[in-house]
């Protein structure tokens, strides 16, 4: 299902799909990450944490729902591949500032 996602988010999904260690690029330079009990300050640490991920485990990401929750922007995605509890489907929590995202929380 096609869904008009907004335009940082977006292009995180897309670099997502290209090259993963890149996907730091569509944040702030002091955004926080927070992802399986880790938090993530800064591009640097993004960089890295994407990057260290993408050496891991060799996934796909299928956005399907996109909603506001407080503030933020809440795309639901169904996540497959070789890592533990897959398939899994996926709340990635968006706080956007600007063109760029301030702030992602991934929970399942």
């Amino acid at each position: 299902m096609p869904m008009d996602l907004p335009n940082p988010i977006s292009k995180y999904y897309e670099a997502d799909r290209r090259d993963s260690s890149a996907v730091y690029e569509y944040f702030t330079e002091d955004a926080v990450v927070r992802d399986e009990g880790n938090t993530y300050l800064g591009r640097g640490a993004i960089h890295e944490w994407k990057r260290g991920s993408s050496k891991r485990y060799t996934y796909t990401v299928e956005p399907f729902a996109l909603e506001e929750v407080e503030g933020k922007t809440v795309v639901t995605a169904h996540v497959v591949g070789n890592f533990p509890g897959s398939p899994v489907d996926l709340r990635y929590f968006f706080d956007l500032k600007g063109d760029k995202i301030a702030s992602l929380e991934i929970k399942p």
